[in-house]
């Protein structure tokens, strides 16, 4: 072989290596074998962010901008059957987004099932939102499976006109919990409920799983289409980021 074709070969293997080792952009892999699960998350994405604003359009009765503005990381189940729940298996899906210095980071997909959730009215779906108070909660959800009022506290959270005269409970929760069912808004007995990544979505859009997400601290915009930035986007609009806050 000459030594002008060694080198053209040896340009095209370098260019090869680089096609394969590049990373993925969400676009990138919507065009491929995994764009319906790109599909499928900004789907949920985009229902996490319609169900948090739900819950934060009446003044009296929202989850506390201020809790907001200190949780670490704040998971939402949009539109759960209670049985999905209760029975486990697919149970509840839904989308966690942890509080990083630009805002709020990515929108990482879990699944909840499992225990009881209390009593809910009868209701035929209920969204559910937990405010993950500390780091160790955060490093909860990064395990292969996380029961809820296990490791740590669980505490209905409080609504409407919070000024932070909690009770010694809530102070000392590491997760508070909302629930919105048919208009109605109240704390959340989710006690027993089962955490779990759903891996499958997390890598279709990342390439990363949910461990590898939650200890990134990277804004939700990046590496992010329009429905992917929607959970993220929304959380931005009620709460304040601050250093103290976190």
């Amino acid at each position: 072989m000459t030594f002008q074709k060694q080198n053209i070969l040896a340009v095209v293997v370098a260019m090869a290596a680089v096609v394969v080792v590049a990373p993925r952009s969400p676009q990138a892999r919507a065009d491929g074998s995994d764009g319906k699960k790109v599909k499928e998350a900004s789907s949920q994405s985009a229902k996490a962010a319609k169900a948090f604003e739900a819950i934060m359009q009446d003044p009296d009765k929202a989850i506390p901008r201020e809790l907001l503005a200190r949780a670490k990381a704040i998971a939402v189940f949009p539109q759960v059957i209670k049985v999905a729940f209760a029975v486990g298996g697919e149970g509840g899906r839904g989308v966690v987004s942890r509080h990083v210095e630009s805002g709020w980071g990515r929108p990482v997909f879990i699944r909840g099932g499992g225990g009881s959730v209390g009593p809910q009215i009868g209701a035929a779906s209920t969204d559910f939102f937990l405010l993950l108070m500390t780091d160790d909660s955060v490093e909860g959800l990064m395990k292969d499976k996380f029961e809820l009022g296990g490791e740590v506290g669980v505490a209905a959270g409080p609504v409407g006109k919070y000024h932070g005269a909690a009770t010694d409970a809530l102070m000392q929760a590491a997760i508070l919990s909302y629930s919105r069912s048919r208009g109605l808004f109240a704390g959340a007995n989710v006690k027993g409920i089962v955490l779990r990544p759903e891996d499958d979505l997390n890598m279709a859009v990342y390439n990363k799983t949910a461990r590898e997400l939650l200890t990134d601290q990277i804004g939700g915009d990046a590496d992010a289409d329009g429905g992917l930035k929607a959970f993220p986007r929304a959380l931005g609009r009620y709460s304040v980021v601050s250093s103290d806050a976190r």
